[in-house]
């Protein structure tokens, strides 16, 4: 289950000692020829390789281990310098020994490299019978061959070194990250959205890791020059001087070029973060953009958004092309400066030192073009160290901004005359004044309207707001409950543990108390069921009881709940208050902000906010004595209430048995109700949470196929292939034209060098013009086709139902939508090409040596079939190595994401270590996949190069046994020169070839998300309604029946009734009654399974989503706010003026607040709207259908979050400026719902009643008395 929802949130994290990886205790042949990775290789040939079948990385590459060893380091260094501690210098510090052992081999390496081409005038003298020593020809064998092992040694262990400091490297860097996104303070946080902080781990430490690849090339490169330098100067003499300048100017051409390449590459960084900003905002807030039908607006700004890095692309693909063409052309220059310059010099040229100076010309090749990469890569990584140095030295949250003790004092909670301030400004105080003596077993109540503080009041106690002045004191330990619901993803069982070991009986009676038992019940795995992410297989009541659950099992001190009741119905919600707060925490200390006025008498002291001060304190009489800001409150509560006087009466005059009736009829009748809506939901929960998709075994011929077809139906490939073709042949024309226009000894036969020079000359010109070509078309059908399949995907998710959203956590769209992506954008269709290429060139080398030497072809055959059957070997485990490593990214993004989202209750619980530990855990289970994947890449590519160091040897041993004259020498030489390249060439073939798979399963998983079963089509042309409907907004239900899929249960069982238009409805209902499953239906987000859904005599199934939802408006219970401005927010789309959208505000309670900020209708809304309160943003979210005015409004508990007052100037407004409109409303405060012309009552999915409120209140028997009853009971039993 490693990556998928199924991860509990307490993991034993401990490593057996006997499951760690065999490298740490290998012998030296083993570590040599890197066989300690063959167990898991062979497990891999036998079946699928699964997550548990990777040992655990040694300790020195654990997380835990790399990151204390750093923070050491880090420390120190601050505490040497003044300065800051620098980020650069202490990853040098860290890991500087690892880097002298890389560049010990990197240096053997480069060595070993030059001795064959320095060798080959040597070897074409021998075979021309100029013998210099004996055994000549055998010692020349053996130095070619030992160092041609040496150099397939050194280099396999330095990748190897190299890929394995990476994984230290960036598990130190992860996880600093994630320490410090979980401690960043307010400011530094309004700097960072998450998708910021994430794209520091996916790309920012991404560089720094692949500098490791160029550290060594600031040296290496100089040397590799000299080298060449040295060895042409041996053999051309002083021509050798035109080479450097040659080289140098090559070198001069270039740099422009990667020079414009890396300003491309930033941009397309620039590019890709705005994409995926947007890409990531559009997912989370998915079912807003159906519910407005926005989706289509916000598509086509993701494909702007995409085609503005499309285009950065194609400059970058036009710019690598021409690098491209003088990383091929460079050679060729160099060449014919050089042998010109011997011809003018009358420097005698033979066919040895010709190729032995091509063969040295081609070594010189890579670190000439190198050079641009290198000073590229540095660049970039100097930015993403600045970048991540810059984020890890922002402030962090005041450490003294509470002072904990654990002293016995009657006094728990202390703050005197403390100012605070969310900008840490004294000129934008968020609370001032603030005193507060809080006495141990106290129950405060906190109020006040929206916006006054009350969330920042439980805020500055829990030390998330820095404190400008005064002094705060908590003793104990404290619980927190959040206004806006956190849950993680995972079992039930482990959101209410939260840490904590299991005490079955104390646990029993937290979920009892929470009235959680009866939702466990009918789950089909209890409390062992898997909550999807940010719980959305939950209802929002279920949400906070399962975070009311997390709190009191804690068993702290001090509880601070933040309207914890708004999201629970009325009965639920006082069984609730009665269970826990007046009987569980009678003994704690309980600070409780809420709305619900009705629970303010039992509290031992009542704080009244008003714009950030404590404006009055005191119990329930003395304030309503004072007649000030809290009779104002209570007042709004009264009046409201006073629809209810009816029922007042009612209840006067009913019998006790009406009290029988509420205690244990109803309790049955929600039972009933509440068992059949869970059941139906519980099939749907069963299918939400499931295991991320992942193929297993080898990737299907189909899956190449539809790439390759995917753009001009493939036909330009056989263009690409014929051009690489044409390059190799031509590029092997230019050496053979060398070999044979030169004489094999310096007393042979003058030769023309200008018909020499013409010849290599316009031969490596015309394989530089084809390569070009080559380069041109591969980018044309790349990016053409990697375009293709990101519209493709974008369509079909942006056409997915919302069950598919809801079942699927955005990490898995997002890493395909930026790292399959890029795979597709700058891996996939070179990787395809690097296997044809290099196909091609090995069958070039083949028959080349096989013209010299036929016999070759003896152990080549053998040879090649023993590397295929190795490498398909390899391939088995390789393949899902690299489905793994793809799968166990996610579960690191997913969880930072998740812990950053909940960092106030993480802080507020004390978990940042646990947490800490986990995200640990999840670094160490990803490295094991990229460990073994490592080890296995350059175990196979080992074996293959040491198998074609066979062919090269048995090809070297013919040339020197041979009969003399059996061969000329040239052609000898020839082969020998590209012998020199074979092993390097197979073993690149055979690497593209596992690489080629490894990438295309990016493809894969794009195709998987280009293959969602759609919704209904967005616009029917056919059945399109009128522009003026819904004219009158008549709602007609005719026999509705609503289940979450084929499989599920009936959630709604034939309702049928009539809304009629301009007319207030309001819906009502115990807890899974069907109230949500309703709205969904009228908006299509569930498809009706039966009867149908009729406005305004269309029937709503028979037209567009878009037509439909378009023409309708929403007010969920969720408030969405996007990042970007107040403006933006309540008109993305841009059709309204300015003065459209003050009037909105006005009568949504919040112009005056907004007219209040300097920038107006541009302030800022930060991500998620975490700048404004939960309440400010239900308001928002009202100011949007206040701009759009359709003839059906929905307001889903809509003003759950505000103050009575509030409340009821909100429902005036909406009666004034939406008369004549059809309003639904769904409502846990039934004075909403009473004042409406008719009243709803669903219980079981089914209709119970449905009348005028007034004609249901007369009715002591009827379901809609009963729960105003209730509603009247808390409300004014309390204040008795």
């Amino acid at each position: 289950m490693s990556g998928s929802l199924g991860e509990p949130l307490l993991v034993d994290d401990t490593r057996p000692e006997d499951n760690v990886t065999p490298y740490t205790t290998a012998g030296n042949l083993s570590l040599l020829f890197i066989s300690w990775v063959s167990p898991v290789l062979a497990l891999g040939a036998k079946r699928t390789l699964e997550p548990e079948d990777l040992p655990q990385v040694a300790q020195e590459y654990q997380a835990s281990t790399a990151y204390e060893f750093f923070q050491d380091k880090w420390k120190t260094s601050k505490q040497d310098s003044e300065k800051p501690s620098s980020l650069t210098r202490t990853l040098v510090v860290c890991y500087w020994k690892e880097a002298v052992a890389v560049g010990f081999l990197v240096i053997v390496n480069s060595l070993a490299s030059y001795v064959g081409p320095y060798l080959i005038d040597d070897f074409v003298s021998y075979l021309s019978g100029v013998y210099r020593f004996p055994h000549e020809g055998l010692i020349l064998v053996t130095v070619f061959l030992v160092t041609k092992f040496l150099e397939n040694f050194c280099q396999r262990h330095w990748f190897l070194k190299i890929q394995f400091l990476a994984i230290k490297a960036r598990a130190t860097l992860t996880t600093c990250v994630y320490r410090k996104g979980l401690r960043l303070s307010n400011v530094s946080r309004q700097k960072y959205t998450s998708g910021d902080i994430v794209n520091h781990m996916a790309v920012d430490i991404q560089r720094v890791l692949d500098f490791s690849w160029y550290m060594h090339d600031i040296w290496m490169i100089p040397l590799q020059v000299v080298l060449a330098l040295l060895i042409l100067y041996q053999k051309v003499g002083v021509a050798a001087i035109a080479t450097l300048v040659a080289t140098l100017a090559s070198v001069a051409i270039n740099t422009p070029f990667s020079s414009l390449q890396d300003k491309y590459q930033d941009k397309i960084m620039e590019a890709k973060d705005a994409r995926m900003r947007a890409t990531t905002e559009s997912l989370k807030s998915m079912r807003i953009l159906k519910l407005q039908a926005w989706e289509k607006a916000y598509l086509q700004k993701l494909e702007a958004l995409r085609s503005v890095e499309y285009g950065w692309l194609k400059k970058s693909f036009l710019t690598q092309a021409a690098i491209t063409f003088l990383f091929w052309t460079s050679p060729m220059l160099i060449g014919v400066v050089t042998f010109g310059t011997c011809v003018v010099l009358k420097v005698p040229l033979t066919t040895g030192k010709v190729l032995s100076a091509v063969a040295t010309f081609r070594v010189l090749q890579e670190p000439l073009t190198s050079l641009p990469d290198f000073i590229s890569t540095l660049s970039q990584t100097r930015i993403s160290l600045d970048r991540l140095s810059k984020f890890l030295h922002e402030p962090e949250l005041q450490v003294d901004a509470v002072s904990r003790t654990n002293d016995k004092d009657s006094t728990v909670v202390l703050v005197e005359a403390a100012d605070f301030s969310w900008d840490e400004s004294p000129e934008k105080l968020s609370l001032s004044g603030v005193n507060l003596d809080v006495k141990k077993g106290m129950t405060v109540a906190v109020c006040g309207k929206v916006g006054s503080g009350k969330s920042s009041l439980l805020s500055c106690l829990l030390g998330e707001i820095p404190r400008l002045s005064g002094k705060v004191q908590v003793t104990g330990r404290t619980s927190y409950v959040g206004q806006t619901a956190w849950i993680q993803s995972g079992k039930i069982e482990d959101n209410v543990l939260f840490g904590s070991p299991m005490d079955r009986s104390k646990y029993d009676r937290v979920l009892d108390m929470c009235q959680l038992k009866r939702d466990l019940e009918i789950l089909p795995f209890g409390d062992q069921t898997e909550i999807g992410e940010r719980g959305i297989n939950l209802s929002g009541g279920q949400k906070q009881r399962i975070q009311l659950a997390r709190a009191l099992y804690q068993d702290a001190d001090i509880y601070l709940l933040d309207d914890p009741f708004s999201a629970v119905d009325v009965e639920t919600g006082t069984q609730i208050f009665k269970e826990c707060v007046l009987n569980a925490l009678a003994s704690k200390t309980v600070i409780l902000v809420t709305h619900q006025v009705e629970f303010l008498p039992v509290a031992d002291l009542i704080l009244v906010l008003n714009d950030g001060r404590i404006t009055q304190s005191g119990t329930y009489t003395q304030l309503l004595q004072a007649k000030t800001d809290f009779s104002v409150l209570v007042g709004a509560h009264n009046k409201a209430m006073e629809v209810m006087n009816q029922t007042d009466k009612i209840l006067d005059s009913v019998d006790k048995t009406v009290e029988g009736i509420l205690d244990n009829e109803e309790k049955k009748e929600v039972q009933k109700s509440d068992e059949q809506e869970a059941q139906a939901k519980a099939v749907k929960a069963e299918q939400l949470v499931q295991e991320e998709e992942r193929e297993k075994g080898s990737v299907g011929l189909q899956v190449y196929w539809n790439y390759c077809t995917a753009v001009y139906k493939g036909g330009l490939i056989p263009c690409i292939l014929t051009t690489q073709l044409l390059f190799q042949l031509f590029q092997i024309a230019s050496n053979w034209w060398m070999a044979r226009e030169t004489p094999a000894t310096a007393v042979a036969p003058e030769f023309d060098p200008v018909r020499l020079i013409i010849g290599y000359g316009g031969f490596s010109f015309g394989a530089s013009l084809f390569v070009l070509l080559r380069v041109l078309l591969l980018n044309v059908i790349g990016l053409a086709t990697a375009q293709k399949f990101f519209f493709d995907m974008l369509h079909c998710i942006f056409h997915s139902p919302m069950s598919f959203f809801d079942s699927t956590p955005t990490g898995r769209i997002l890493s395909r939508a930026s790292t399959d992506q890029s795979a597709l954008d700058l891996n996939v269709p070179y990787r395809l090409g690097g296997v044809a290429f290099s196909g091609i060139q090995l069958l070039c080398i083949a028959g080349v040596m096989s013209q010299a030497v036929w016999q070759v072809l003896i152990a080549f055959a053998p040879v090649f079939v023993i590397c295929v059957l190795l490498q398909r070997y390899y391939i088995s485990s390789g393949r899902e190595l690299s489905r793994l490593q793809g799968i166990q990214k996610a579960p690191i993004i997913h969880h930072f994401a998740e812990s950053i989202a909940g960092a106030p209750t993480v802080r507020g619980f004390g978990q940042e270590e646990r947490f800490m530990h986990r995200n640990m855990f999840l670094i160490d289970t990803s490295a094991r996949a990229y460990f073994y994947s490592a080890a296995a890449m350059e175990w196979a590519s080992l074996r293959l190069e040491l198998l074609t160091n066979i062919v090269f040897a048995f090809c070297l041993l013919l040339l020197i046994y041979l009969p003399p004259g059996t061969i000329p020498p040239s052609l000898a030489g020839l082969a020998v020169t590209y012998g020199l390249n074979l092993n390097a060439i197979q073993s690149w073939f055979v690497w593209n070839l596992c690489n080629v798979e490894r990438t295309i399963v990016s493809v894969e998983r794009i195709q998987q998300y280009s293959r969602i079963p759609s919704e209904a089509p967005w616009e029917i042309e056919e059945s399109k309604p009128p522009e003026s409907w819904p004219a009158t907004g008549n709602v007609e239900l005719v026999d509705l029946k609503v289940r979450y899929n084929s499989n599920s249960p009936l959630v709604l069982h034939g309702i049928s009734c009539v809304f009629p238009g301009g007319k207030k409805v309001g819906v009502v209902g115990r807890t899974g009654s069907g109230k949500s499953t309703l709205i969904q239906a009228i908006f299509r987000l569930v498809e009706p399974a039966g009867g149908k859904i009729v406005i305004d005599g269309v029937d709503v199934t028979k037209i567009g989503l878009h037509d439909l939802r378009s023409k309708l408006s929403i007010i969920p219970q969720d408030p969405t706010l996007f990042e970007g401005t107040i403006r933006y927010n309540l008109d993305p789309l841009g059709q309204f003026s300015d003065p459209e959208i003050w009037e909105a505000l006005d009568n949504c309670q919040l112009g005056d607040l907004v007219r209040c900020k300097e920038e107006k209708l541009d302030s800022l809304v930060s991500e998620n709207g975490e700048n404004w309160s939960v309440g400010q943003r239900q308001l928002f979210c009202l100011g949007r259908v206040m701009l759009k005015q359709a003839r059906v409004l929905v307001l889903d508990e809509a003003t759950a979050s505000v103050d009575s007052a509030t409340d009821g100037v909100i429902q005036s407004t909406i009666a004034t400026k939406f008369q004549g409109c059809t309003v639904i409303t769904i409502a846990h405060r039934l004075p909403t719902v009473v004042g409406s012309d008719y009243v709803l009552v669903l219980n079981d999915g089914r209709i119970a009643e449905y009348d005028e409120p007034g004609k249901l209140l007369e009715k002591s028997s009827s379901h809609f008395f009963k729960l105003v009853a209730e509603y009247s009971k808390r409300s004014f039993g309390s204040s008795t």
